[in-house]
């Protein structure tokens, strides 16, 4: 008796004289003669494989597997869909050894052309709504691939692919066959995790227009070519990998990028890029650096604190006749306020949810719209928010992430002096008063010695501060403004984006702060 002519006992299967009649015809096949799709869309585990599982071994197939055979080949494949099903199957005859599992229900499909094939297992996984992104990309591209052999031409245009693929009944638009040709063939090799992660067509389409943006505004200001920016976008897109994609923080590289091509400031590339963005015109003055970098008359050595004015002469007299001074003095005692002299005290708010609809535009994967209840995923967000301000102003490199304790991040260091030679005094203002915001927020000056020093590099100008409990050197590397112009010089002048991302530290800070003194966890071991 031949393979194809099995009696009904020994599972029947459809005879290979039928096969060119039979449309959709029902039968019963040995799984082992049924092989998974190659060209499967899913490229990772179905995440309801488990749950897939105990179904069928309670309950059996709830449909049919639907299954075609190319020409000349004996074995079959699942024709739409199915691929876990059959990996289920396989598994369950294997554990068990009972046939309900071996044998099974299949609708049988004449074989017409592989893109039919994959498309209907694409069709398949839209109505289940459980394939990602860049999944379905992918197998958009292999069908581009097939179609155009198929049809004995080398490529086919967008256009000519919208055409095929809604002729074969699979409707999809050319701005959507767009950006998964870019995601495919620009991001895929560049951040895997993230796209893995789940990345959808929204953010894929805004690390496009970042890109755009940004070589427009390059091609500018930079007398680099092409091949430096491609250079610089795809060592940042893979620096930046990760399930928690932030397309802020790379937006923030890249302006620092360009800025340090150009020996411009990075907030007139700031403002070049947000047009760029707009789709306005670009209408920046040309920076020029200012004549003379703010340095002071008692620590010339470094230029970020700020120029002696008369005030600071008005200061110190005031400080000479009175004993008291109007600036903050780093090595005050405390004042001590009787319970009677107290005003009226003032209850904290308490730790509120997060407005998911509020946080829904900050630009986060997965951080700003979450709302994190662990140590660990607090100081994650912590970092990423951390992370993207200091890109957006320039002092990028001198955050860095630190895991298991502490804050989620630390400051490596003070600003780059050369940064005065680059910012005139507003923005210089604006760099220093976040990066003391940044420091408070990682508790820089107040962490255990023992715990924050190790952190931080050898040739540090903030460890030698610390570990030397050098007050006057940290000062004197830093522009250490009046806490009181902290609202106009750095509140009132960041843009909204930044403010936004400050308000979720500070809020990630005092969230960590609850939930270590709730548990009784300590934060710097």
């Amino acid at each position: 008796m031949s393979r194809n002519a099995k009696s009904p006992a020994s599972n029947q299967h459809i005879p290979q004289s039928d096969e060119a009649s039979a449309g959709a015809s029902p039968l019963i096949v040995d799984i082992a003669d049924i092989q998974h799709y190659e060209h499967n869309p899913r490229q990772g585990r179905n995440p309801e494989y488990d749950r897939i599982k105990d179904s069928i071994r309670s309950q059996g197939l709830d449909q049919p597997l639907v299954i075609t055979r190319r020409p000349g080949v004996e074995s079959y494949i699942v024709y739409a869909g199915g691929n876990t099903r059959l990996l289920v199957l396989k598994e369950l005859s294997e554990e068990t050894g009972e046939s309900r599992f071996a044998h099974v229900p299949c609708v049988f499909r004449n074989w017409h052309r592989e893109s039919d094939v994959l498309l209907a297992h694409l069709r398949e996984n839209d109505l289940r709504g459980n394939l990602t992104f860049i999944d379905k990309a992918q197998a958009l591209c292999e069908a581009r691939r097939m179609i155009a052999a198929e049809l004995g031409v080398e490529n086919i245009s967008q256009t000519q692919l919208e055409t095929e693929l809604r002729q074969a009944g699979y409707r999809i638009h050319q701005g959507l066959i767009s950006r998964m040709t870019y995601a495919v063939e620009v991001l895929l090799p560049l951040i895997p995790q993230a796209l893995a992660a789940g990345m959808g067509k929204h953010h894929i389409g805004r690390i496009r227009a970042v890109e755009r943006a940004a070589r427009t505004v390059w091609q500018r200001y930079s007398a680099e070519g092409d091949s430096a920016f491609n250079a610089v976008f795809e060592a940042l897109c893979c620096r930046y990998d990760g399930p928690e994609w932030d397309t802020d923080l790379l937006q923030g590289a890249i302006e620092t990028e360009i800025a340090e091509a150009a020996e411009v400031s990075v907030h007139t590339i700031r403002v070049a890029l947000d047009a760029a963005l707009d789709g306005r015109e670009i209408s920046i003055p040309e920076f020029a650096p200012i004549k003379e970098p703010p340095a002071p008359s008692r620590h010339a050595e470094n230029p970020l604190t700020p120029p002696r004015s008369e005030s600071d002469d008005e200061d110190e007299a005031l400080t000479t006749a009175t004993g008291f001074s109007r600036q903050t003095d780093a090595h005050a005692d405390p004042v001590t306020v009787s319970p009677d002299e107290q005003g009226p005290v003032i209850t904290p708010v308490e730790d509120q949810e997060s407005d998911p609809a509020a946080e829904a535009d900050d630009g986060l994967l997965d951080i700003g719209r979450s709302n994190p209840t662990d140590l660990k995923s607090l100081r994650g967000r912590a970092w990423t928010l951390a992370a993207r301000l200091a890109q957006r102003n320039g002092i990028g490199d001198l955050v860095e992430p630190v895991s298991g304790q502490g804050l989620g991040f630390i400051l490596r260091d003070v600003p780059d002096p050369v940064l005065a030679d680059q910012l005139d005094e507003d923005a210089l203002a604006q760099v220093c008063l976040l990066w003391w915001q940044l420091a408070a927020c990682a508790e820089m000056t107040y962490a255990p010695l023992e715990s924050i020093i190790p952190l931080l590099p050898a040739e540090s100008v903030l460890r030698r501060a610390l570990a030397e409990e050098d007050a006057e050197l940290l000062f004197s590397s830093i522009w250490t403004l009046d806490p009181g112009h902290t609202g106009y010089r750095l509140w009132h002048s960041l843009p909204d984006r930044d403010w936004q991302d400050l308000i979720h530290l500070m809020d990630t800070y005092r969230r960590i702060r609850h939930l270590a003194t709730e548990n009784g966890t300590r934060i710097w071991s």
